[in-house]
């Protein structure tokens, strides 16, 4: 254990999109201090692909959005959460373009595709690395920010709570966080007024997963043991197309090659053939849950059709 502690207003844990949003909005009024499990750009955000999902095309409907996302969610949606984050999601992207994610265009509006599930044009999209253009951007304005102070190579291992304590005078309060500095190898206390939890998914701790090596559940764990209530764990994102190969890392296949019609062109011994494919907007489902309400929402790599909701630990003033 290090004797180094830092104290902050706002503790952010996790620095892709879920946390640097946080960290922005909660900058105009405190002071705020991000951690990462390792570079701030090694997250899910970067990796993701094919692009983000809004009501921006004519004729289409915010009803629409959401009875999509319910069918493919198969009714097991939060209707409420999906209500919501489909009425925000255009103001979203227009927040993102301010911030100078350079979404494709098409004349003088932004480059709509549709994938699986949709039954309009929804997806913008940056060529297909829009969770990268997406992180980018996110970063270039947190380290912008003044109140804003972003720590990598933080892995974070346990809440600071009462049960830390000789006494237990506050018990039910979350004081910040016991993380481990990668460099020295030595743990430090980061505490804060309000601690807000935006640390991914869990899908590495399958053999087999396209998500990135540090998604391993981390802050999931962290909030069951601080207390707080787990549920919908069955709803585990995966990524339905990726190369299978034991001698290389597995890699997903962009959502655009399911969406569209594409065209494969296998080799056999007879030569080489090719054969059309496309997929049905309601072929595939995809699930994932946040760590206080469930909700649905395209793979990671595909489009982003919800948002997770963040733990939140408030310490009493």
């Amino acid at each position: 254990m290090s004797d180094a502690s830092h104290t902050t207003e706002v503790l952010v844990i996790g620095s892709g999109a879920a946390g640097l949003t946080a960290a922005l909005n909660l900058a105009q009024r405190f002071k705020v201090t991000v951690l990462a499990k390792g570079a701030l750009n090694e997250g899910s955000t970067a990796w993701a692909q094919g692009g983000i999902a809004a009501v921006l095309e004519p004729g289409d409907t915010f009803e629409n959005h959401v009875e999509d996302t319910m069918r493919a969610g198969a009714g097991l949606n939060d209707r409420d959460v999906v209500e919501m984050v489909v009425e925000d999601a255009p103001a979203a992207i227009a927040r993102l373009v301010e911030l100078g994610v350079p979404f494709n265009t098409e004349g003088n509006t932004l480059h709509l595709t549709r994938e699986g599930g949709h039954s309009h044009r929804r997806i913008v999209h940056v060529d297909d690395a829009t969770g990268w253009a997406v992180q980018e951007a996110l970063l270039r304005a947190a380290r912008a920010h003044p109140n804003i102070a972003l720590v990598p190579d933080r892995v974070v291992i346990d809440f600071a709570t009462s049960r830390h304590e000789m006494r237990y005078s506050g018990a039910g309060n979350v004081w910040g966080v016991y993380a481990c500095n990668r460099a020295t190898g030595r743990v430090e206390l980061f505490t804060a007024r309000a601690t807000v939890l935006a640390t991914g998914g869990a899908g590495r701790t399958y053999r087999f997963s396209t998500a990135p090596r540090g998604a391993t559940g981390d802050g999931i764990a962290m909030a069951w043991r601080a207390g707080c209530r787990i549920s919908n764990m069955e709803m585990m994102q995966f990524h339905p197309t990726c190369l299978y190969n034991l001698d290389v890392k597995n890699f997903l296949i962009t959502e655009a090659v399911r969406s569209c019609c594409c065209r494969r062109m296998p080799r056999t011994k007879r030569g080489t053939g090719s054969c059309r494919a496309s997929t049905h907007a309601g072929s595939w489902r995809r699930a994932t849950s946040s760590h206080g309400r469930s909700t649905m929402r395209s793979s990671d790599s595909g489009s982003i059709s919800s948002i997770s909701t963040s733990a939140i630990g408030a310490r009493s003033s």
